[in-house]
């Protein structure tokens, strides 16, 4: 198989993940409890070995096989959808990186629980708000993005209309969800109390 194909492959695996992780934080939407007990459901499965090692090393994979992309087509690419793809997928190369590690640091060696106030710390301690915020906006948003620009060269033999509304629909609900997501953990729908242990890990003294 191409290096192409099974790049598609380990983002199908990637997106269901992220379909299950981006409906847990609009779960937390209604609450921090819903966010934590939908997550502890959640976990049964991809909490499981098995599906975490595929996990990983699909992560591992896209972030190499996107780099790959991104560098070989830097000269030839041209026009703004081309761009968008390649832009949208360094960002998530850059998001996978701090993102993915951030929690297997928080997990193994900071011993926290990496629920919906380890995600929210950096908002509750100056000056962090200001790279989290943008940080997962902007993530969630390439993530949307860049599953939009797949379909769009998938639908090639359909008009050009179609083809960039394949674009334009994903990049708009991910601009609505990113916003939602970004807002309940700086906590602006409820009241968040993020415990002290979690304030901590970015130099927080009470």
């Amino acid at each position: 198989m191409t290096l192409r194909k099974l790049h598609g492959l380990s983002a199908l695996l990637i997106a269901a993940y992220a379909c299950v992780h981006v409906a847990n934080h609009l779960v937390g939407l209604v609450g921090v409890e819903s966010h934590i007990a939908f997550m502890r459901a959640a976990r049964l499965v991809y909490r499981l070995p098995v599906t975490e090692v595929l996990l990983l090393l699909a992560v591992a994979f896209q972030i190499y096989s996107g780099l790959t992309f991104v560098v070989r087509g830097w000269k030839q690419r041209q026009g703004f959808m081309p761009w968008l793809q390649a832009g949208s997928g360094a960002y998530l190369v850059f998001f996978f990186l701090n993102h993915v590690g951030a929690v297997l640091f928080g997990r193994t060696v900071l011993h926290l629980d990496t629920n919906f106030y380890y995600a929210a710390a950096g908002f509750y301690v100056a000056p962090f708000q200001f790279f989290f915020a943008p940080y997962y906006f902007l993530g969630l948003l390439a993530l949307f993005t860049h599953l939009g620009c797949a379909l769009y060269w998938q639908l090639q033999a359909k008009s050009r209309s179609a083809r960039v509304l394949a674009v334009v629909l994903p990049s708009s609900v991910g601009f609505v969800v990113s916003l939602l997501i970004v807002l309940s953990l700086a906590g602006v729908f409820y009241p968040v109390q993020v415990p002290p242990e979690y304030k901590a890990t970015y130099g927080w003294h009470p």
